[in-house]
Order: C-alpha cells, then sequence, then structure tokens
C-alpha cells in the first residue's frame, strides 16, 4: 500500500491542469461507481488525475494501475477493504482491463462498500465483452474521444475557442479571434492533432506501438481470441487501411483472411470499438447503430497518414474528419443521394471548388468546404466542423 501511495503522490504532482478535455465537466463523479473508456492515448489517465487534484482530499484518495506488480499479489476487492478501513472514500482503477475477472471485483466492491466512491478507466473494448458480471445496474459508463479540432488549438497552439453547436456553426455564428487563420493549423491537426501525446515527440512511434498492444493483447484479451486471430485483425487493418473508404465485401475480405463472413462482422467490430475505424451506416443509429454498414473508415486522419500514407488523399482526410468529429455529438449516416446525412441535414464533403450538384432538389443540404476560412450561404468550412466538442 505505501508503494502505491507513493506513485500516486509522484503522478499527482506531475499532472498538469492547465487544459481540460472535453469530457471533463461532462462527468458526474458523484456516481458511486464511474467508468471511462476510450481508445488508448486519448488522455483518460490525465483526466482523473486532473480531478483527483482539482477536486479531493489528497488523504482520502487513492489512484493505482491495475497493472502495477502489486496487483501480481493483491486483489482488488482486498485493497478496496484495506483502504475503506483507513478513512479512504474514493478509489481510482486505471486500465482495469490489465486484471483478470475486473468486473467480478468491481461487482464485489460496489456491493460490499457503499461508502466508497470507485472510478475506473479502460479499453474501450470492455464495451463488448461485460465481463462475467454485468455492472450496467452498478456503473455509469462514459466514452471519451481524441482531440477535436478545438482542442488541438487550445493545447498545442494556445489558442482558445468556445464550443460550438452545429446550428450556429451552419449559420455562420461561429466566434474566433480577430486574427485566426485556421488552415495552417488545420492541415497540422490533421496530420497529427488527435492524440494529446503528440506533445511529447516520437509522434508516429508511439502511434504504432498503441497500434500493436491494442490488436495483439487488448482485444484478445477481452473478446477471448486466439493470437492466429489476433494476426487477421492485423491483416484486416491493413486491408483497410489501404481500401479506405470503401463499401465491404464481406465474403471478399473472409475469403482474403481465410476467415467465415460472421467473423469478419465481429472482428470489424472490436477494432471499431478500440477507436481504429469507423464503419458509417445507412440508418438512425451511429456508431452503436443496426442499419447496415455502407462505409468503413479509418478513424481519424492521423490515422489515415500513419497507416494509408499512400491512400492518405485530401477527399479521404476529409470525409474522415467530418466523420470522426461530429459523431462524438451527433448520430452520422450515410446519405443515398450525397456523403452524409444527421437527422434532416444533409451533407456534401470537398474541396474549394465542390459544386451543388449533389444536392439539387434537397431542403436542407450543405457543401462543406476544405481550404475555405469562412462560409456564405448553405457553403461551410470543412475546420469549423472540429468545434464541436
Amino acid at each position: 500500500m505505501e508503494k502505491l501511495q507513493q506513485h500516486f503522490a509522484k503522478l499527482l504532482r506531475e499532472t498538469d491542469t492547465r487544459f481540460h478535455r472535453y469530457l471533463y465537466g461532462q462527468i458526474n463523479w458523484a456516481n458511486r461507481m464511474v467508468g471511462l473508456t476510450g481508445p488508448r492515448g486519448v488522455g483518460k489517465t490525465t483526466l482523473v488525475l486532473q480531478h483527483i487534484k482539482e477536486n479531493l482530499p489528497r488523504d482520502t484518495s487513492l489512484y493505482v494501475t491495475a497493472e502495477d506488480f502489486y496487483f501480481s499479489t493483491h486483489r482488488l476487492a482486498d485493497l478496496a477493504d484495506d483502504f475503506e478501513k483507513m478513512g479512504g472514500t474514493h478509489l481510482f482503477i486505471d486500465e482495469i482491463h490489465k486484471y483478470p475477472d475486473w468486473s467480478k471485483e468491481l461487482k464485489l466492491i460496489y456491493d460490499y462498500h457503499p461508502g466508497l466512491h470507485v472510478t475506473f478507466t479502460g479499453s474501450s473494448v470492455l464495451d463488448i465483452n461485460k465481463g462475467a458480471a454485468d455492472l450496467s445496474r452498478r456503473a455509469v459508463m462514459y466514452r471519451m474521444q481524441g482531440l477535436s479540432f478545438r482542442e488541438y488549438l487550445e493545447l498545442f497552439r494556445g489558442i482558445r475557442i468556445g464550443v460550438h453547436a452545429l446550428g450556429d456553426i451552419l449559420s455562420h455564428r461561429v466566434e474566433c479571434p480577430d486574427d485566426f487563420h485556421p488552415l495552417p493549423h488545420f492541415a497540422d491537426y490533421l496530420r497529427q492533432g488527435y492524440y494529446p501525446f503528440a506533445l511529447d515527440g516520437d509522434f508516429d512511434l508511439r502511434l504504432q506501438q498503441i497500434i500493436n498492444q491494442t490488436l495483439e493483447a487488448d482485444i484478445p484479451q477481452y473478446a477471448g481470441i486466439n493470437v492466429s486471430t489476433a494476426r487477421k485483425l492485423k491483416q484486416l487493418l491493413a486491408i483497410i487501411a489501404r481500401s479506405v473508404p470503401f463499401k465491404p465485401n464481406i465474403s471478399s475480405i473472409a475469403q482474403m483472411l481465410g476467415a467465415s463472413r460472421n467473423s469478419i462482422a465481429d472482428y470489424c467490430l472490436y477494432i471499431e470499438e478500440a477507436g481504429f475505424i469507423a464503419q458509417l451506416r445507412d440508418a438512425t443509429g451511429g456508431i452503436r447503430g443496426l442499419g447496415k454498414v455502407d462505409k468503413i473508415y479509418l478513424d481519424n486522419t492521423n490515422l489515415v497518414q500513419a497507416l494509408g500514407r499512400e491512400n492518405a488523399d485530401k477527399g479521404n482526410l476529409r470525409e474522415t474528419f467530418f466523420f470522426n468529429q461530429m459523431r462524438v455529438t451527433h448520430d452520422v449516416i450515410a446519405s443515398p443521394v450525397s456523403d452524409f446525412r444527421i437527422g434532416d441535414l444533409t451533407f456534401e464533403v470537398g474541396g474549394r471548388n465542390k459544386k451543388q450538384k449533389q444536392l439539387q432538389g434537397i431542403d436542407k443540404g450543405y457543401v462543406v468546404k476544405d481550404d475555405i476560412e469562412t462560409g456564405y450561404a448553405n457553403v461551410v468550412p470543412l475546420w469549423q466542423f472540429g468545434l464541436t466538442y
């Protein structure tokens, strides 16, 4: 316990509280059990430590990571019991997916320690594999995405712009600093602005490590698949990276990987939950919808540049950015006549010279143009869709 406390104290001292992710103020920390999932590298640990540092007494709080060597000989439930007996009120468990039977022990902690508030973080894949004990009646779950363009501007460039609702963007009511020129910053964001760790350098290497760790360890562990299947996940991601955006031919992919059609659909879901691809469906329901998959994209533009370099054309980057940013706050589905639909709104995404052809006869249609700073009528700059969270 003493070493865990020392490690916690060191992390707390090193935690910078000057910038907060979009989810920081949305979490109801008063709940007895809070779960925070999301892809690796989007800042879950920092968010949790910031909350502790700014809002909780140090002597009644404890942060641990489930991959600590301590848990090779100790149970989480025993730690919670000892911590509460010492007056502890708030326990934070990072990387919960590193702990075997995590859901069973969290259930025990919740049931046996009503005075203890527990927050845990873990891989997005936890959403697919609920574990032996379902926590749905106990834990309030939040899912965290990577940086929006707005967050990138503040964290990387020190430029503060408020969150804008979609209606304000479409009505050209975006408020920015007078001397702000977005396009150079936008190009940088598309290349390496989605993950906060880009600030630390060696971005390409770090991103590749995250991809490998997720495909080779995270997904196999929680989906119960073997090593050979894990290799097929990497092969599938490589196929998608070379082809995006594309309309999936499940039979063709199954034949290439030597797997069944049903398996390919499962693999795509695993990779989607892990934050590497996004499946655009043709019916309302967003990322978890039941509609037929119309197109598959890589999840964000940084992955496009890292995995699909030969396929990182502007058209692909534009559509990927729009889908990635808008699906955080809206259900985005495929449009039968254009690129995307959100509710009764239709969006056609393109470059500066994009025409209105696909939107003829559509009541609420918008042309989303790259390479322009300001919009007019139904023409909206692409970069502004990164201001919604």
